[in-house]
């Protein structure tokens, strides 16, 4: 991120704009919507510039910038539509001590006007550093579709009652309110008696909440899938933003660490197959005692939760201290990596089940039916099987499973680093030392991505796919 968001304060304050044509009009088109004191100076103004000073809504100069016009100002705006004219004001500006925006020229400004969603006192603004104006309009568009403009009266009298509405607990009971009035009371007063309508909704809102108990706290166990925040469920994102606490595994990105509300507490419970862990007791009780101080605690696991996430334990401790639980499942990481290589799970003719193994346990290395899995057409999809990959090899090899069978490994399923490694059973362990693979990966047992699986037949084929 290059340029760092802020809602800047100009209530009062001064706003100074050099130019006089059709962009210093564009731009005070925006400026006049707020409550700066904005100074135009400008030899030829355009008419509608001209016709805003008669009507007192600007201070019009007829002349071109001298220094210390800038001084006091918050915002400087070059728009004269001459590149040395903008050069020349805007270092008169910066000596005043002015932020300067040179209309146009992104690489010398200090800072720049994005497109503005305008609902006030609810502002949305959308930026792509410069990058593409067109993709910003079109978002804009989008919002202001889905915006009512019933939306600015219900945040401006929403706000006279804050410090009344502080006398719900912080957190979850305050947020609720907040939501019922927005989403549900707000607008249904708004439909029936208008702006009047919302001072005695407000009250009537208040009373129920305040005569309302708390929420308990309860505990989701929310799949945060394989990495992708695309891939994230609706269930899971609407998680994430009502979660007061967040307690996360280790293989959950940052991209979708991003998602969850501001406000929350982001607690990493992270564990590593033969490296430090968090102990499960100390993540139990993690959970139990926010729920029991009456959290909405999101358990995020990588992929799904269901699947090796030791997802019975954590119930049963929240059966034992009466908290309400509930499950979001998530895209798998065995599902993101087949599609990544173009392949499906099952397949009529070559397997009608496939199995979900993992490298390791609690014990060590996990042992499994290595004579069942070592028949010819089996598929598997082994989590944890990176550093367990020559045990893995030795077990199958060892029951008489094919040293060409194909074995594909896929490390960072369905991020932006996703990296596919396709092998043979043979050559498994020597492949990933080479590979040096130091992301998540999922070992594929039987599988080939399709190029690989297509060029079988013709040796040099393969041997490029391979490659």
């Amino acid at each position: 991120m290059k340029h760092f968001p802020i809602f800047i304060a100009v209530e009062g304050r001064r706003i100074v704009l050099s130019g006089g044509g059709e962009a210093a009009l564009a731009k005070l088109r925006l400026l006049l919507k707020t409550e700066a004191k904005i100074t135009v100076l400008a030899a030829d103004p355009a008419p509608g510039i001209t016709a805003w000073a008669h009507s007192g809504r600007l201070t019009l100069e007829l002349r071109a910038m001298a220094p210390g016009d800038a001084k006091g100002a918050a915002l400087f705006y070059a728009a004269n539509e001459d590149a040395a004219e903008d050069a020349r004001v805007a270092a008169l500006a910066r000596r005043d001590g002015a932020l300067v925006n040179i209309v146009d020229n992104l690489a010398d400004s200090e800072f720049i006007t994005p497109a503005i969603v305008d609902r006030d006192p609810v502002t949305v603004a959308i930026g792509t550093e410069g990058a593409a104006p067109v993709l910003a309009r079109a978002i804009k568009r989008d919002l202001e579709d889905r915006l009512p403009q019933a939306l600015g009266t219900l945040a401006r009298i929403g706000k006279a009652f804050r410090a009344r509405a502080d006398a719900l607990p912080f957190g979850a009971a305050r947020r609720e309110f907040w939501s019922e009035y927005y989403f549900s009371a707000g607008p249904r007063a708004m439909a029936t008696g208008g702006a009047p309508a919302l001072p005695a909704a407000l009250d009537a809102l208040m009373s129920q909440h305040l005569n309302t108990a708390p929420r308990a706290g309860r505990v989701e166990f929310v799949g945060a899938g394989p990495g992708d925040p695309d891939l994230l469920t609706l269930k899971a994102r609407r998680a994430l933003d009502e979660a007061d606490v967040v307690i996360h595994d280790r293989l959950v990105t940052l991209e979708i660490l991003e998602l969850v509300r501001r406000e929350a507490v982001l607690l990493d419970a992270g564990k590593e197959g033969f490296g430090a862990s968090m102990a499960q007791g100390d993540i139990n009780a993690l959970m139990i005692l926010h729920a029991l101080g009456g959290a909405h605690v999101v358990r995020l696991k990588s992929g799904d939760p269901t699947v090796f996430g030791r997802l019975d334990e954590e119930i049963e401790a929240c059966d034992a201290a009466e908290l309400d639980w509930s499950v979001v499942p998530g895209i798998t990481a065995a599902s993101a990596a087949v599609a990544g290589i173009g392949q499906s799970l099952t397949q009529r003719g070559r397997n009608s089940s496939v199995r979900f193994l993992t490298g390791h346990d609690m014990k060590g290395f996990a042992d499994h039916d290595w004579a069942a899995l070592a028949r010819p057409g089996e598929v598997a999809a082994i989590y944890m099987g990176k550093k367990s990959a020559r045990f893995i090899q030795g077990r199958l090899l060892m029951h008489g499973a094919d040293p060409s069978t194909p074995v594909t490994v896929v490390e960072n399923a369905s991020r932006a680093d996703q990296r596919i490694v396709s092998t043979t059973l043979s050559q498994l362990e020597p492949t990933l030392s080479r590979a040096a693979m130091t992301g998540p990966a999922l070992t594929l047992f039987g599988l080939a991505p399709r190029v690989a699986e297509a060029a079988l037949a013709t040796p040099d084929l393969l041997k490029e796919a391979l490659s």
